[in-house]
């Protein structure tokens, strides 16, 4: 004779309403769920960083390029529309300046060059409009930064001097602030400088004095490093990678939960 078999003896499959088998995944596989969605969202997150550094990257190369060709062109006048100055539209702009340089308040900034350890000669050049430009004239070494010691260099009268913009560098250099009323300059800040020397109606910019001798050999003008770091392109293959991983590791668990 059959018995039928009750709930305690034998496993009865749940049943959803009208008859249909449940197959709502079951509490322990579920961590592996939320780990299998999350790789896969990882993989969206460094997909997407890595596109980025492909728009920088050609970003860069822009740049690079736009760069060049100021730095190649022919030297035009110094821009006179001061408010509108801008780093991405101006910096390295080849220009040539006219004008008188003031030594009496020339300052000297610290600098690290090709040449070794010194100081960058900042002079104000006054035009005949008024105005005044701060001109990096260039580098001499720490045993020559007293003025007397190149008399030759200190050129008087009407001068031209040509070289590249150079945006005005706030502040001072990293852990060192600009110290105005010690004398002591770490950057190359126009309006502290304009400020501690007593200038006025000063452009908000510099320039970097070109390869031109300056009589006696000192300072040493074109040693503008015009350089831009570009690494974006390791940077995308990197988080490419990182994607690839991902994706393949959210596949592996994905197919193992399957089996």
């Amino acid at each position: 004779m059959l018995h039928p078999i009750s709930p305690l003896e034998g496993e009865i499959p749940d049943r959803a309403e009208g008859g249909a088998i449940n197959s709502m995944p079951s509490t322990s596989s579920r961590p592996r769920l939320i780990f299998t969605g999350t790789l896969f969202f990882l993989t969206l997150v460094f997909v997407s960083l890595g596109t980025w550094q492909i728009q920088r990257l050609f970003w860069k190369l822009d740049l690079i390029a736009r760069v060049d060709a100021r730095v190649h062109a022919a030297p035009t006048p110094p821009p006179s529309d001061w408010a509108n100055i801008t780093a991405d539209r101006d910096e390295y702009r080849h220009v040539t300046a006219t004008g008188t340089f003031d030594h009496e308040k020339e300052v000297l900034v610290q600098a690290v060059t090709e040449r070794g350890a010194g100081f960058w000669v900042v002079s104000p050049l006054r035009q005949d409009n008024r105005t005044t430009i701060l001109i990096n004239r260039g580098f001499v070494p720490a045993d020559r930064r007293e003025a007397a010691s190149r008399a030759d260099g200190e050129t008087a009268g009407t001068i031209q001097v040509t070289g590249l913009l150079r945006i005005t560098e706030p502040g001072g250099a990293f852990l060192r602030s600009n110290d105005p009323n010690g004398g002591r300059w770490y950057s190359r800040d126009v309006a502290a400088i304009a400020t501690a020397k007593g200038l006025t109606n000063i452009a908000p910019y510099f320039i970097d004095a070109d390869a031109t001798p300056n009589p006696g050999g000192l300072p040493v003008g074109g040693l503008t490093v015009v350089q831009f770091r570009n690494t974006h392109l390791v940077y995308a293959i990197t988080w490419y990678a990182m994607a690839l991983m991902s994706a393949g590791a959210a596949v592996f668990v994905y197919r193992r939960r399957s089996a």
